[in-house]
């Protein structure tokens, strides 16, 4: 049985005695023993003034730094306890000098060194990720033995070949490899530059928000229920000469009609100019399956409500012209002639010539050949391009939102304060709805089989036989024959400086219709004789409807005589 020992021990710690009493288990009671025994105890002391010293927020930079001995701290707490053994490791203390320069070892570490470590941490960590993404694709997929490789190195190694002449156009003294990848990466760099850079203006311009106005428009009730919004300018219904209706190009709306025109110019020759909103544009309600026919209709319904008793003309400029075509073609009775500046035809006729197609879509930009192809085959896919261009809200000009391509005199045109204001306004007022659908409509009646082909409205003689007895009879007295096609007169005017409708389709137009009447216009553009152009508009009506009457008199009805003379009134040769 192990005899227990109960030892009182005084410590001399510099000038002051300490007294402890240690309890010791052994079989003997020697220094050895003695010795352990004040380890323990103080040992024990130790940790308990430690807990204290945590709670406190006063632990020693030694328990930070780690020790290397219990002692070490405890001669960071007791100080030197005058007690030395042996075998023991020597308590020092450091001093600033051990830590050079003199700054004290308690200082925290900068916050910015603190980021640049992390900062280069996480560089090590993406640096190794790489390399070992890197180590994955080349020993799966860049070996020989591979898929990819085996698929690939035939047609890889053929187009190599076919290139290598490239590289005599390399210095001597560059490796391909090397070179060709700093070229390719100059050239898309090159490419990025130049989409961002606009070639119209190099200031920035002011983003103008999209303001929605009171309505403004008078209607009709067309026989299907539907409103039909209409405006009207010149001379009164009771003393109009001429009736003019104008449906409105693709971004547009009844306020287009003859941009900048003046009212004394109407009165001067007596003319009632009508402008409408196609269904879904504007104020008029959409049509549930729009096609050419029901434009014509529209056209006719509206003639009939607002007191059109004799015939009326149609002017159609760009777009526009596609629904005057079809009033020519379904309602022939009614129009008394067309009008037509720069007019559109559907680029993918098929009566065209490989030539004449490949003159009428060569000045078209790429994104515009886009637009048709998805036109005609993804319809659906124009919602998001029209959803973030002219229904995004903001203003931008005309050209960049439909694609366009503009001449010089347009270019000019376009960046007048007036012909901006009216611009912007009229777009307003075709998205008043806030709808893809007629856009959507528009662009696929553009593109999309129209029903009849403009060879159509050519004037030709058709004459009946019924049966063999009338063939025998056609010999010995002349067969009853009628004319068909559209018997007035169409007036074409075209810029040969247009890079929206170019002059090939003109080409096309009169090469069809020999009889229409074109008239070519150097130097002019898509807009810049229609819009704002008071001796413009004087030439046009001039060449239409000859020297200028003024509107009827209310007691003088017109002759029989005066009528035909202003049917027939200034026609010339079909082409100036």
């Amino acid at each position: 049985m192990k005899d227990f020992y109960h030892v009182k021990v005084v410590i001399n710690n510099g000038n002051v005695n300490q007294t402890t009493t240690l309890s010791i288990s052994g079989e003997k009671l020697n220094d050895s023993a003695v010795n352990s025994a004040y380890d323990s105890d103080q040992y024990r002391r130790f940790q308990r003034r430690k807990v204290k010293a945590k709670r406190r927020g006063t632990v020693k930079m030694s328990e930070a730094r780690g020790s290397n001995s219990f002692r070490d701290e405890l001669a960071s707490l007791l100080g030197d306890a005058g007690i030395r053994y042996a075998a023991a490791d020597p308590i020092g203390i450091p001093t600033a000098a051990d830590y050079g320069g003199g700054e004290s070892p308690e200082q925290s570490e900068s916050l910015k060194d603190q980021v640049k470590g992390f900062v280069m941490a996480w560089g090590e960590i993406l640096l190794d990720l790489g390399r070992g993404c890197k180590d994955i694709v080349q020993q799966s997929f860049l070996t020989e033995d591979s898929y990819i490789v085996r698929k690939l190195e035939k047609p890889c190694a053929k187009a190599s070949a076919k290139l290598r002449y490239l590289n005599e156009f390399l210095p001597e003294d560059r490796d391909p490899a090397h070179a060709w990848p700093v070229i390719i990466f100059v050239f898309i760099l090159a490419l990025t530059a130049l989409s961002i850079t606009t070639e119209h203006n190099t200031l920035v311009r002011q983003v103008k928000r999209v303001q929605m106005h009171p309505p403004s428009a008078s209607h009709v009730l067309l026989p299907d229920g539907r409103r039909l919004a209409y405006q009207e300018q010149g001379v009164p219904t009771k003393t109009s000469r001429i009736s003019l209706i104008a449906p409105h190009s693709f971004l547009s709306s009844r306020l287009a009609g003859m941009p900048g025109i003046k009212i004394s110019l109407l009165e001067e020759f007596g003319i009632r100019l009508i402008t409408y909103d196609l269904p879904g544009y504007g104020e008029s309600d959409p049509h549930p399956s729009r096609n050419l026919n029901s434009s014509a209709l529209d056209i006719l319904c509206l003639a009939n409500a607002i007191g059109i008793e004799d015939k009326f003309w149609v002017l159609g400029h760009s777009s526009g012209a596609m629904h005057a075509w079809a009033a020519l073609r379904y309602i022939p009775d009614k129009v008394a002639g067309a009008a037509m500046v720069a007019p559109i035809i559907n680029p993918y006729e098929p009566g065209m010539t490989k030539e004449e197609m490949k003159r009428t879509w060569e000045p078209w930009v790429l994104r515009r050949k886009t637009m048709y192809f998805l036109a005609r085959r993804f319809p659906k896919f124009l919602i998001s391009y029209y959803r973030q261009s002219f229904l995004s809200g903001k203003h931008d000009r005309i050209d960049k939102w439909l694609s366009l391509s503009l001449g010089k005199r347009d270019e000019i045109l376009i960046e007048e304060p007036t012909v901006e204001q009216h611009l912007q306004r009229d777009v307003e007022e075709s998205i008043r709805q806030g709808s893809t659908r007629p856009f959507i409509e528009e662009a696929v009646l553009q593109v999309s089989k129209w029903g009849f082909s403009l060879a159509d409205l050519q004037v030709q003689k058709k004459c009946q036989q019924r049966g063999i007895l009338t063939w025998l009879m056609s010999f010995y007295s002349e067969a009853e024959c009628e004319l068909t096609g559209f018997l007035g007169q169409i007036h074409i005017w075209q810029g040969m400086d247009d890079q929206i409708i170019p002059p090939s389709v003109t080409d096309y137009i009169s090469r069809v219709l020999p009889g229409a009447y074109v008239h070519k216009l150097p130097n002019e553009g898509h807009f810049s004789y229609l819009y704002f152009c008071d001796e413009c508009h004087r030439q046009m009506f001039t060449t239409l409807f000859g020297s200028p009457q003024g509107p009827i008199k209310k007691d003088v009805v017109p002759t029989q005589l005066e009528s035909k003379e202003l049917s027939s009134s200034n026609v010339d040769s079909p082409t100036e």
